[in-house]
């Protein structure tokens, strides 16, 4: 192999984001209006649950 061949293609780092994307556009393309927003709302919930817990517990190792 003398690097001049063109049948092998590198891995970005974007292709996992990419594929996650993809598969999430995939699962929740067909619901309705009103699944999607109760989906996106517990994920937003949690997100902030989680960034909330995530901040008491650097604030509590500080003191």
């Amino acid at each position: 192999m003398d690097g001049t061949d063109t049948e092998q293609v590198l891995a970005s780092k974007w292709d996992i984001p990419f594929a996650l994307f993809a598969m999430i556009r995939v699962v929740f393309g067909d619901l309705p209006i009103w699944a999607k927003a109760i989906v996106l709302g517990l994920v937003g919930f949690v997100g902030v649950w989680t960034a909330v817990g995530w901040l008491r517990g650097r604030r509590s190792r500080v003191r």
